[in-house]
């Protein structure tokens, strides 16, 4: 349930909705999320949090990046650190938990409603922290997904709880038609 006078801020955990979508099949496209958004309540922020590899020449995930950041969403990134497992295996790790948590906290007095596009559990203490608080948190994840995105505890803390799956008409990208060949030869436009 969303008001139209009441004060909104988004909190987008990157790499968990990007996980939760693909596990729906399905692209997010980040200008209709936000117009969405916009038109349910006064949106003040959208903030979008992702770890970056500093190391990598072209990291796949930069031109999004660099696109959410010029067209009004807040970005909060840290360096990914980058180990080897004991298997050998190449493994990064760039945890945001914190820095959105944070955030979270210091916003919460401006704000009636906050949306947390995350399924992971260990925000559920942030959710009830920011329901004493006085403001009402949504969480959007699926569980239409197999597994289910979303931790259980955090779906019951939540006051409201949406399907990423019924946002998919409103937020999804078209899918895209296959490219022809000649168009993945060296200097083709990058299609995003």
């Amino acid at each position: 349930m969303f008001y139209k006078d009441e004060r909104l801020a988004l909190f987008i955990d990157g790499s968990n909705l990007y996980a939760a979508a693909k596990a729906l099949g399905f692209d997010i496209d980040y200008k209709l999320l936000r117009q969405e958004f916009m038109r349910r309540g006064k949106l003040l922020r959208a903030f979008y949090y992702t770890a970056l590899l500093e190391n990598d020449e072209y990291s796949p995930i930069r031109p999004l990046v660099d696109w959410l950041h010029y067209n009004g969403f807040t970005m909060v990134t840290k360096p990914a650190k980058e180990f080897t497992d004991s298997q050998g295996r190449r493994k990064v790790k760039g945890n945001m938990d914190i820095e959105l948590a944070v955030d979270a906290m210091e916003l919460a007095p401006r704000v009636d409603h906050i949306v947390l596009f995350s399924g992971d559990g260990d925000f559920r203490p942030l959710v009830e922290s920011l329901q004493r608080q006085g403001v009402r948190v949504s969480v959007v994840s699926t569980i239409r997904s197999q597994p289910p995105m979303i931790a259980d505890e955090l779906r019951r803390q939540a006051d409201n709880f949406i399907e990423l799956d019924e946002l998919r008409e409103v937020i999804g990208r078209p899918p895209r038609e296959p490219r022809l060949e000649r168009e993945d030869a060296p200097g083709s436009a990058i299609q995003t």
